[in-house]
């Protein structure tokens, strides 16, 4: 079994303040905690691994970390799409994995969950109790609450319902020096004093680390109708969507290019057009005779606007099969080759002048991007392949990330609707935010963690 350098910080004087099993000091168990989902190569090696039980196992991590000089990269499920939970060399991972507890309060409508518990924990612990939470990224089986939390996750369902900082009430946080603050609670309104708690959600564990959030429940979802609309451009798609948007609210807009539908029939086969050049996922849940009103509108818009086939179902299953194939996107993507993923956003007027834009980036840089967004917010996910060990690829890749990044910005989007900036785009936030609210930022970042110890790195 190897052992890290013993050039390492103090770790014995850590190991003693903390239970048996819930520090790493071996390197190969450490590794396992080095990368997330984007599986970055730029990812250093950790001294240690805080396998955080309670609120004060982390307290005692930071205040060690603190003490020390230690840079700390917090962790849930490892299962972030832009870098923020890889790991810096010599820094100590405080993963919040373990604390999984989940209390369901139905008479306030709320979920006091700790953060390691995943998103699809929650749900199904609020389904028991006939209440929802709607917050559903497409890896709501395998992302934790503290991760969402993080990053400001969004989701399918979040066209119509929001994304996780509408759903955040309270937040216990443990700040830079080891102290935990807690903020909010389980009230519907509050203005009490400044918004702190909204300054924590997204914020990507650079100003704390969450140990616990209240969150905001509601009954349950009623019955769906599923649309699904075939076109022969991912254009004309989009252009059904700006329409749709125009005069009506779907609970779920979610679009496919062709290349994305083929590769989740080759991951999954489920029988979807392979000759479809974009597929739309629409569904209403309103309730009634308005639901049918609802989806009949959807349809005539697509129509209107090109589609060659329109598939209309009330059965639950079958809608449900239709949103996993859009879930399925980015495994079945990543069997194609290395990946850089995007999350680009405009408003939704400007939807299909992206998507234009996009395909444009990939012929002229000679890179293969496959599209999945959540269109009826203007959220896209173009996702970037290339052949794993091909140099000159991976450059013409990177090249088209940074242009997908400058063309939404041009069209007054974002360079992330729901990921977080993370590490890999950090260098492309000045160019959205300008100098001033740069400068903003890191005075925040200054006055919360002077040692600057929290995920160095990541986000700005």
């Amino acid at each position: 079994m190897t052992t890290l350098s013993k050039d390492a910080p103090p770790l014995d004087d850590l190991a003693a303040q903390l239970p048996p099993g819930v520090l790493l000091r071996e390197a190969d168990a450490v590794e396992k905690y080095r990368r997330d989902w984007t599986r970055s190569e730029a990812a250093g090696m950790p001294v240690a691994v805080v396998r955080a039980e309670t609120a004060e196992h982390v307290q005692t991590a930071v205040r060690w970390a603190a003490a020390h000089a230690v840079p700390i990269v917090p962790r849930g499920a490892g299962s972030g799409l832009s870098g923020g939970s890889c790991s810096v060399d010599g820094c100590l991972v405080v993963s919040t994995e373990r604390m999984r507890t989940i209390e369901i309060d139905v008479p306030t409508r709320t979920a006091v969950v700790l953060p390691g518990a995943l998103n699809v924990e929650v749900k199904r612990a609020a389904a028991e109790h006939g209440l929802w939470y709607p917050p559903d990224p497409s890896s709501f089986e395998i992302c934790s609450i503290g991760g969402n939390v993080a990053t400001n996750a969004g989701g399918l369902c979040c066209v119509k319902y929001g994304v996780t900082t509408d759903y955040v009430l309270g937040l216990d946080v443990v700040l830079a020096d080891g102290s935990l603050v807690r903020l909010g609670g389980p009230r519907i309104k509050d203005v009490a004093g400044l918004s702190l708690l909204k300054l924590f959600v997204g914020s990507e564990g650079t100003l704390g680390i969450v140990t616990r959030a209240v969150l905001r429940l509601v009954p349950a979802q009623p019955p769906v109708a599923t649309l699904v609309a075939t076109f022969a451009t991912v254009e004309a798609a989009a252009a059904s969507v700006v329409a749709i948007g125009a005069s009506t609210r779907a609970s779920m807009m979610e679009l496919m290019d062709q290349a994305s539908v083929n590769a989740v029939e080759d991951h999954l086969p489920m029988g979807l057009d392979r000759s479809a050049g974009a597929l739309l996922i629409a569904q209403s849940d309103s309730p009634g005779a308005a639901r049918t009103a609802e989806i009949e509108l959807m349809q005539r818009e697509c129509e209107a606007h090109g589609a060659t086939e329109c598939f209309v179902t009330d059965d639950p299953q079958e809608g449900e099969m239709f949103a996993a194939a859009r879930r399925a996107a980015f495994p079945a993507i990543e069997r194609r080759g290395a990946l850089m993923l995007e999350d680009v956003g405009v408003p939704v007027p400007l939807l299909p002048e992206l998507l234009t834009g996009i395909a444009a980036i990939a012929e002229r840089l000679d890179v293969e991007i496959p599209t999945v967004a959540h269109a009826g917010d203007g959220n896209t996910h173009p996702i970037i392949v290339y052949p794993r060990g091909d140099e000159a690829a991976r450059e013409r890749a990177a090249a088209a990330f940074a242009e997908v990044m400058h063309l939404a910005i041009g069209l007054g989007g974002t360079i992330t609707g729901e990921h977080g900036i993370g590490r890999l785009k950090r260098d492309a936030l000045p160019l959205q935010l300008g100098d001033d609210v740069m400068a903003l930022t890191h005075r925040i970042k200054a006055a919360l963690d002077p040692q600057g110890i929290l995920n160095p790195g990541a986000g700005f």
